[in-house]
């Protein structure tokens, strides 16, 4: 079942491979198009909304890798949340106000990852209620956004899906689709990526 005995790679290796899948979650998600497309407000919890999604399609994909994928999850979501408190103080929030507020993103984000993994089993419209719920907070007045977004996920979804598990433990390397494609027929196998010995 993949949930005892020894990981697949050393600690460290997944580690640094967690980091840089969390790093691409934040650095290679086109967060202008979400404000754009969605209109979103430019805020700290329309960013987090946006990195919760793509860090959730993130430990979806590396659960199926075994108990490897699964300690990969765990440090992923370690490293979300020490970016979010340092996002918090460099913005000058209070530490108060900020602990607070990271009691209330905790709560949020595991009531999300329930949400969003109840909808990716069902169908389209169990799918939208959940990102509804979730990313839109229950205010999207547009059918056509929440579309969009559904077809997001799950091509997004598909693609992940096609990259080679070893190459994720070992590289954590992942290229998003873009939310709207130019050519609809561009989803095609992505790239083996390189990696050394070490697995860098």
């Amino acid at each position: 079942m993949g949930f005892t005995g020894p990981l697949k790679y050393s600690k460290w290796k997944i580690k640094i491979a967690a980091l840089r899948m969390y790093t691409s979650c934040v650095e290679k998600t086109d967060f202008e198009e979400f404000f754009q497309r969605c209109q979103m407000p430019d805020t700290f919890n329309s960013w987090f909304l946006i990195t919760l999604l793509h860090v959730w399609m993130c430990l979806v994909r590396m659960k199926q890798e075994g108990r490897s994928g699964k300690y990969m999850c765990r440090i992923i979501v370690h490293f979300m949340w020490e970016d979010v408190e340092q996002r918090g103080r460099v913005m000058g929030v209070n530490s108060y106000i900020l602990k607070k507020n990271m009691a209330f993103m905790t709560n949020s984000f595991y009531a999300a990852i329930l949400g969003y993994d109840e909808g990716i089993l069902s169908d389209d419209r169990g799918l939208a209620a959940a990102l509804w719920r979730t990313f839109f907070n229950q205010k999207c007045e547009d059918p056509r956004q929440l579309e969009l977004l559904v077809e997001y996920v799950r091509k997004q979804m598909q693609y992940l899906d096609s990259m080679n598990g070893e190459d994720l433990l070992l590289t954590g390397e992942v290229r998003w689709r873009p939310l709207v494609e130019k050519n609809p027929q561009s989803i095609l196998k992505p790239r083996t990526p390189t990696y050394n010995d070490e697995g860098l």
